[in-house]
């Protein structure tokens, strides 16, 4: 399987640098927070991008997420499943909002803190989650440092 990587456009340097975390105040919405430093700017950004509970199970189920993961997580013992499996919904929630800031960073960005609300491009969201979906994939077994195979597969 050939894995795909974010496109992260070229001219800003992007990391994660916390999340998913529960938003203060806000039950069942969630953000992650990155670090974005474009090449002209002398400093870099902090940008929070919240999420709530209602979009991750509708792009979940839109990208067939629990039956992908019950088949890339197949070859695990059974007592190492529940970890996995958590640890696998993480780091979809941080695919999906990075898919969320990468929309932020293609319309114009300026150079402030800010936050992008889980309101904000809901539906655009929604279609760049399910036309990356490999990337979402390969990220999750990147991350858990899962051996590629056919799991990863549709």
């Amino acid at each position: 399987m050939a894995f795909e990587h974010a496109p992260e456009p070229s001219q800003f340097r992007v990391t994660l640098f916390v999340g998913p975390q529960p938003v203060n105040g806000r039950p069942f919405t969630y953000s992650c927070v990155f670090n974005v430093k474009k090449r002209s700017w002398k400093g870099g950004i902090q940008v929070d991008v919240a999420i709530d509970q209602s979009q991750i199970d509708r792009l979940s189920t839109d990208v067939d997420f629990s039956s992908w993961l019950v088949r890339a997580l197949t070859d695990l013992p059974d007592e190492d499943r529940p970890s996995y499996q958590e640890r696998a919904r993480e780091l979809f929630v941080q695919a999906v909002c990075w898919c969320k800031l990468d929309l932020a960073l293609q319309s114009g960005i300026t150079q402030e803190n800010q936050c992008l609300a889980d309101d904000t491009w809901t539906a655009e969201v929604r279609d760049s989650v399910s036309s990356r979906t490999n990337f979402i994939r390969s990220y999750i077994v990147s991350e858990l440092d899962l051996v590629p195979r056919d799991a990863a597969a549709p």
